[in-house]
């Protein structure tokens, strides 16, 4: 029996006989939602659109007859596709359907729809999943956000595939900012479905004079800085999910805050979400469980673009000390970098490194990341970021989002557009601009559209150096340019978590992206503070991007963090469904799958035990 207290306020709604009551905060939140909602489409395999376990490995997409005009059914299997293997380690041997998680279809209607939060120039997306053997007695509503910019599939590896099988409805948001990548000057917007064209409702509808060649992304482009409301999308999604099942399921209406099991979950920026959530006033969640979260909490801890920037500044020439020679991205091709050594040299001649050689200029880079909180763990992890680029992008897209700037005129000269054989901006194909809002991960580059750097140095090595100094000039100082950002990124502090919350935080000692100490560890560590008892595990060898294990490399250097996530979650469910009590608090101990002549050992309880 669902039993979630009753505040004055709900028993006298009932003695109204309103179908349902929330709290003030609730309600607020719910002031376009009196819309009807959009009728649901019955789907075979709500989880992968038919393709199981083997198509989801497989290399090659999901197929597209037409690749100027997919159909729904088309992009909504290959957003299926991008958003698994994005998140989830699917390799032989990696766990999942091993030690963890099913494929098994499920069966079940599938509704879309935007909403909107009040003050916000934009939509964000919310879906709800709805199964066909919902389980009646138990009335469990899981809400999921998407991790990173991810678009509204983004969560389906993990609330998804979690709580459909067991019977519980999800529902999903993009959290404002999603796949819905637009070409400026383009006439053509995405519509519910994923489909571009004239939308009447369009996901995204950016500013800007699309005089060159620019694409907008919701994350970045919206000039609502989406991350100062990631708490309220969340619970958006989670009145969505209410009323879609109110629609699916009416013989067993009402479905309210007060009568439906809430559990919330997210990774990296959906944890951040979940955070956020967790601190919002009103008793309208049951329960939480935040992995990886990019959090921003205590004085202790830091927002991501400050050590965003700071990183993509120094950890290139760090890389180069002699600890991370064993460290194979740190090494691309067994050689030391020729750009890390170039921005070694850059950083010493403006008089911001010591030291006459590469070496010793390496040796203070490094020692300056170690002062400033950077554990060994996470420098050696980060080196997946370097190489691939990441610190760049995400700090030029977040500092666009935090000063509400538009594509065609972010801050520091970067902007983003496809590119011709000559390496200049052009319009994008319309094959390409079909395929942005299934194939993308949310934050370009990548998908055919390039990030361009207006301050870039052609004449050196380390061309990059202008601009991403610039960012962080934006972190350090105090002209309106940096105010505006600080102010930005001030919007987004979590607060304390409600007051007997059901919470459990997840974060790997390693993570490379989002350093444990800036983030998850601050913010249990301030909970506490404030007479909060979170549950906490802090996974030793696990990084932020399972999806990365499958590279021999990696895998037997990292454990995934998604068994645990899905324990949590497993731990959340007996505690709220049968009261027992939550998991301790616990440091634990993993060890990585060993390598040999043969490949890599497939993972074991033995690599990933219980907490």
């Amino acid at each position: 029996m669902h039993t979630k207290r009753f505040q004055w306020a709900a028993l006298l709604c009932a003695m109204l006989a309103l179908a349902s009551c929330a709290t003030d905060a609730v309600r607020q939140s719910r002031k376009d939602t009196a819309m009807s909602i959009p009728a649901g489409i019955h789907h075979a395999d709500l989880l992968s659109a038919g393709l199981g376990l083997d198509g989801l490995r497989s290399m090659t997409p999901p197929v597209i007859a037409n690749p100027a005009a997919p159909t729904a059914e088309e992009l909504r299997r290959r957003a299926l596709w991008t958003n698994w293997r994005g998140i989830a380690d699917l390799s032989p041997g990696g766990g999942f359907t091993e030690i963890y998680g099913s494929l098994a279809a499920v069966a079940g209607r599938e509704y879309h729809a935007l909403r909107t939060i009040d003050g916000a120039r934009q939509p964000h997306r919310v879906m709800a999943q709805v199964p066909d053997g919902f389980d009646a007695k138990a009335r469990c509503l899981v809400v999921a956000v998407s991790s990173g910019s991810r678009g509204v599939y983004g969560a389906i590896a993990l609330a998804g595939a979690w709580g459909l099988p067991r019977g519980c409805a999800v529902a999903y948001t993009d959290k404002g900012a999603g796949s819905d990548w637009i070409e400026l000057g383009s006439s053509e917007r995405h519509a519910i479905d994923g489909r571009l064209g004239a939308a009447a409702q369009p996901a995204f509808d950016p500013a800007g004079s699309g005089a060159q060649p620019r694409v907008a992304f919701k994350h970045a482009h919206s000039q609502d800085n989406p991350e100062a409301d990631w708490g309220r999308h969340l619970q958006q999604a989670a009145q969505f999910g209410l009323d879609a099942l109110n629609e699916a399921l009416p013989q067993q209406a009402p479905f309210t805050f007060d009568n439906t099991r809430i559990i919330a979950t997210g990774l990296s920026n959906g944890g951040a979400s979940v955070l956020r959530a967790a601190g919002m006033q009103g008793d309208w969640l049951d329960g939480a469980v935040a992995i990886a979260a990019n959090t921003f909490a205590a004085e202790d801890g830091r927002p991501a673009f400050d050590y965003a920037t700071e990183a993509a500044i120094l950890m290139p020439c760090a890389l180069l000390h002699p600890r991370f020679d064993g460290v194979a991205l740190a090494r691309p091709g067994g050689n030391k970098s020729p750009s890390a050594i170039a921005r070694c040299a850059r950083l010493h001649a403006q008089g911001l490194l010591a030291g006459a050689s590469v070496e010793a200029q390496a040796e203070d880079a490094y020692a300056r990341l170690r002062a400033s909180g950077w554990s060994d763990g996470a420098l050696e992890a980060g080196a997946i970021s370097t190489g691939f680029d990441l610190w760049r992008a995400i700090a030029a897209a977040y500092a666009s989002a935090y000063t509400r700037a538009t594509a065609d005129a972010m801050p520091c000269g970067y902007a983003f557009a496809a590119l011709d054989d000559k390496g200049q901006p052009t319009r994008a194909s319309l094959e390409l601009r079909a395929s942005w809002w299934a194939d993308s991960s949310g934050i370009p580059p990548g998908y055919g559209v390039s990030l361009i750097d207006s301050m870039a140095d052609g004449e050196s090595e380390d061309p990059a150096l202008p601009a991403l100094q610039c960012l962080r000039a934006l972190w350090t100082g105090d002209d309106a340019k940096a105010q505006s950002l600080h102010a930005g990124i001030e919007a987004t502090r979590a607060s304390v978590p409600r007051a007997g919350l059901p919470l459990i935080v997840i974060h790997g000692a390693d993570d490379g992206l989002i350093p444990e100490a800036f983030s998850s560890g601050a913010y249990v560590r301030w909970a506490r503070e404030h007479g909060r008892e979170p549950t906490y595990w802090r996974i030793s060898n696990a990084q932020h991007f399972d999806a990365f294990l499958g590279l021999p490399m990696l895998a037997s250097r990292y454990v995934p963090l998604m068994p645990y996530a899905w324990r949590a979650l497993d731990a959340m469910w007996a505690h709220l469904e049968s009261g027992a009590p939550l998991p301790a608090s616990a440091e634990v101990d993993t060890t990585p799958r060993k390598a040999s002549a043969s490949g890599i050992a497939p993972l074991s309880l033995d690599n990933v035990p219980v907490p």
